[in-house]
């Protein structure tokens, strides 16, 4: 008796298809593109989580409107220089001179301003242009001297707290301009008529969930194109969904205060811009080749030393910007600012899900890790926990991250 060897046997469903119910496959579809999209995901929903837990803790403290709004202005300059750190890190390098140089910074604006009557936007445009020749000095030891970063930018850090120093001659030193103090603690205006919500801030919400979605289908389309692999669309949907809900509520939370911070759309302008050129840009793709692999990247023509130069040349421009940010929230430049604000920095791009081997990470993560230090800070001081287990309970965090990218690293190349 004999057998057709050419039957065939039937094909494996494909994921999320394989016949189960409606739920269990959506189950199945979340769960796979949570084990595809890991490292995307993971910290985003370890946010939701933190906010949720002290939301939780103090009784609905977390998320009212003015807290929020103060979220926002209390981390600004360090959301603005895990913008920059992230991109020194996918490049393969190190940061720690940004604290000084933001010190230095406001000492400088300081000077310009309070002691020499200077206009402020002046002042201002002065300030960016040192922090981008500081930045640039330092790149230039780095890329073409050969200097590792690491030393580089520690002298850097001992040399701007000393000009500091100098500077303010160990005095603090304010008040700014009213102008400068709007650009950090004021608010959009309010226009049209009364909605009891801030009529501004919905538009520009509403841009913003209409823009998500635009950018997300894509890149979708644009995965598709060169048969990358792309989430279910289920999944695509939910993740959609979720992304619409989480800007509306935000949006719906600073319009039912003063609005959206002046600062808040200087850090949505800077997350744009970074985020298209490191995805679409060929200076953003050569600074996650020279971080990835930078002997291939050399023979592939990467002129690493120049896209080093500007990455460090940018980072100090952003350091100037946190740094002007900060004086004028404080309205005051003082020998001790900036303290630490490096390892803050590092530390939103390590939770974020940048890698300390370089060639990985996006801008996006960063601002998530720098808002997952932020909520903690927050959080913990609403519910009354000291500054000693703060430090201790954010270096756990920082620890958990890079431990899970590890860990992640090691399930992906087994």
């Amino acid at each position: 008796m004999s057998t057709d060897v050419t039957a065939k046997s039937p094909a494996p469903a494909p994921p999320g298809k394989s016949g189960a119910g409606t739920g269990d496959g959506l189950l199945q579809l979340l769960l796979d593109g949570m084990r595809r999209n890991m490292r995307q995901y993971g910290m985003l929903i370890a946010l939701g989580l933190i906010v949720a837990l002290f939301a939780v803790w103090t009784d609905g403290d977390l998320l009212l409107p003015r807290n929020v709004s103060n979220l926002v202005l209390q981390n600004s300059y360090i959301l603005i220089l895990a913008m920059g750190m992230m991109l020194v890190i996918i490049a393969g390098h190190i940061d720690l001179s940004v604290g000084s140089l933001t010190a230095f910074i406001g000492s400088m604006a300081a000077v310009f301003m309070v002691n020499n009557d200077l206009p402020w936007p002046v002042a201002v445009i002065l300030c960016l242009l040192v922090g981008a020749v500081a930045g640039a000095i330092q790149g230039f030891f780095i890329a073409y001297g050969g200097i590792p970063s690491f030393i580089v930018t520690l002298a850097g850090m001992l040399i701007f707290r000393g000009l500091t120093e100098i500077f303010l001659e160990g005095q603090t030193l304010g008040p700014f301009p009213e102008g400068l103090q709007k650009v950090a603690n004021g608010f959009m205006p309010e226009v049209g008529p009364n909605t009891n919500y801030h009529n501004l801030t919905l538009l520009l919400g509403l841009a913003l969930i209409a823009f998500v979605v635009f950018q997300e289908f894509r890149d979708r389309k644009r995965q598709q194109e060169f048969d990358l692999d792309v989430l279910p669309f289920k999944l695509f949907l939910l993740k959609l969904v979720a992304l619409a809900a989480a800007v509306l509520v935000v949006t719906l939370l600073l319009a039912s205060y003063k609005g959206a911070p002046i600062v808040l759309l200087i850090l949505g302008v800077l997350l744009v811009g970074f985020g298209y050129v490191m995805r679409n840009v060929v200076i953003g793709r050569h600074i996650y080749a020279i971080g990835g692999n930078l002997p291939a990247a050399k023979l592939s023509g990467v002129k690493d030393k120049k896209v080093t130069f500007l990455v460090f040349l940018n980072m100090g421009m952003l350091a100037a910007l946190a740094g002007l940010v900060f004086a004028a929230r404080f309205n005051a430049a003082s020998p001790k600012a900036g303290l630490n604000f490096e390892l803050e920095a590092i530390a939103a791009s390590f939770i974020g899900g940048a890698s300390m081997s370089g060639g990985v990470g996006t801008v996006l993560g960063a601002i998530i890790g720098g808002l997952v230090l932020g909520v903690l800070n927050n959080g913990m001081n609403l519910v009354g926990i000291g500054t000693d287990w703060q430090q201790v309970i954010k270096g756990l965090v920082l620890l958990a991250a890079v431990g899970f990218d590890v860990w992640n690293k090691r399930k992906v190349g087994s």
